[in-house]
């Protein structure tokens, strides 16, 4: 017993001079290429902030439109293959995964330029969110095995920073190709292309190159900075296949058979319950796709987290179980409510009510989303790594800055009739908003075992997909339709703070246990 214990002991300290040796140059020459992956994906995902309202007097659609074609076409589908992408960026390389995800969402985004109706646009948004649902899973599990436990969440928010440098230069690169295209071919350019397609094409066209310098990273060993080493699974790629088949219907229907007569019943039972509800809310609000796409991703997301319990327990009670995790996928889905409220609708809102020109709405909107997303999650990572080394939830903590600090930069911001206070408000709006994302995705890569972390990331950005992305921009346009008021919209995203805060406080309440379960078991 006393040699091993001693061995124990042995493994602990040369586990923390791994931890406390200095980061290798290579890995943050990597993280620079993620960060650039990561601002491509949000210069495409974006860049229809911009398009708007081109968009809509091209196809005829309205503002609820536009929120589903941005929020929900796009979340569903980046959501639901962000599932099994997880467990493949868990079990296989990650930089050919990341790859391959970044050749096919750049692909995606030239598509869009080619669509002539909503219909066309749908399809390549769709596209768009399954090739971009291997960005997180693969870069969060590369990021945490290249650098230590003391910088991850700082090295995590520098690599989200790319989001909010995308979105800003998805403005800034969208609005300049729209106005010198349009200026270029009033009556239609080159494949009879509006400016609004062209800036499409023209953005997506980047991603291709990327890809082929992505495939050239070295890949780190997995977990073996926190002396956790974990071995690629050789049916990594089988084991995706048979994920995807656990949540396409019908297939799902097979998958809980399977698992037994009960399972099958409560199946068809969350099947059935998600499709009236689905029902209920198109005859109630109309925009039946928006309804019928939320019902099928959230059936799916039920059935593979049914097969996750059944096929993986240890996984399923680290996330899904957990209070602490679950509490921080809620606190941070509230976060994204209002983000991804505020990020959309500013410039068409600036447009329509300030007249600014896309030139201007690049700049004034633009430029200062990029700099206050940047210095909100670099700022929020540096204070959960520095509350984190005082107290044990301290990561967490950082939430309450993003849920709170966005109620009075809302209510004034889109209450105003001076440009400049909004641009002011909105630059401020995406400094705290931004300052959440870093330390939740710290916090929770800290609750999981290595070989979870793909796993665990794709279940903590479900809730910011599922929930912030496929309802707060929508709910802000369907409101907006509802009211003649687009402020009114946005300012109701609001209503996500009182949730927001109700599970901060039992993320907080509960951190400390699961880490201290984590310990116990060896993680």
């Amino acid at each position: 017993m006393q040699a091993g214990g001693e061995e124990v002991q042995d493994q602990e300290v040369q586990n923390q001079s791994v931890q406390d040796q200095k980061v290798p140059a290579y890995s943050w020459y990597a993280l620079g290429v993620l960060f650039l992956v990561y601002l491509v994906n949000f210069v495409d995902r974006q860049i229809l902030s911009i398009l708007a309202n081109d968009i809509r007097a091209d196809l005829g659609i309205d503002d609820a439109q536009l929120g589903f074609l941005y929020g929900t076409a796009f979340a569903i589908f980046y959501a639901v293959f962000g599932i099994p992408l997880g467990r493949l960026a868990d079990g296989s390389s990650r930089t050919k995964l990341l790859s391959l995800g970044l050749t096919l969402w750049s692909f995606m985004t030239v598509l869009s330029g080619l669509a002539k109706n909503m219909t066309t646009l749908t399809i390549a948004r769709i596209g768009v969110g399954v090739g971009e649902a291997s960005a997180n899973p693969c870069a969060y599990s590369l990021i945490s095995d290249w650098f230590p436990k003391r910088l991850r969440a700082t090295a995590l928010s520098l690599y989200s920073s790319g989001l909010f440098v995308g979105s800003g230069l998805s403005l800034l690169i969208g609005g300049t190709i729209v106005e010198r295209w349009n200026a270029a071919f009033p009556s239609g350019g080159p494949l009879g292309l509006a400016g609004w397609q062209a800036a499409f094409v023209m953005v997506g066209m980047p991603g291709l190159i990327l890809a082929v310098w992505v495939l050239f990273l070295r890949e780190p060993e997995r977990g073996g900075i926190d002396g956790l080493k974990s071995p690629e699974n050789p049916h990594a790629w089988r084991d995706f296949f048979n994920q995807v088949a656990q949540i396409v219907p019908p297939f799902t229907f097979l998958g809980a058979a399977r698992r037994g007569p009960r399972s099958l019943l409560v199946n068809v039972a969350a099947a059935l319950v998600l499709a009236l509800c689905a029902m209920l809310a198109s005859r109630t609000f109309g925009n039946a796709q928006q309804f019928w796409f939320v019902a099928v991703g959230y059936y799916a997301v039920f059935s593979w987290a049914a097969n996750l319990r059944a096929q993986d327990p240890e996984t399923f009670n680290m996330t899904w179980r957990a209070p602490a995790f679950m509490g921080i996928v809620i606190v941070y889905s509230a976060d994204c409510y209002i983000g991804y409220s505020i990020t959309y609708w500013a410039a068409p809102y600036a447009e329509r009510t300030f007249a600014l020109s896309k030139t201007e709405l690049g700049w004034l909107i633009g430029a200062p989303n990029a700099l206050g997303g940047f210095v909100g999650v670099i700022l929020g990572g540096w204070l959960a790594d520095f509350l984190a080394r005082r107290i044990e939830s301290g990561r967490v903590m950082v939430a309450a800055i993003a849920l709170l600090g966005s109620i009075p930069l809302l209510l004034i911001g889109y209450t105003t009739s001076s440009s400049t206070v909004f641009i002011v408000c909105n630059f401020l709006g995406q400094m705290v908003t931004a300052s959440a994302l870093g330390a939740c995705a710290a916090a929770t890569q800290a609750l999981v075992h290595p070989r979870m972390r793909g796993t665990a990331t794709a279940v903590f950005l479900l809730g910011a997909t599922l929930i912030g992305l496929a309802f707060g921009p929508f709910m802000a346009g369907y409101i907006s339709e509802s009211t003649g008021n687009l402020a009114n919209g946005v300012m109701a995203a609001l209503v996500a703070v009182v949730p927001g805060l109700i599970a901060l406080a039992i993320a907080v309440r509960f951190y400390g246990q699961s880490l201290q379960k984590l310990t116990t078991q060896g993680g």
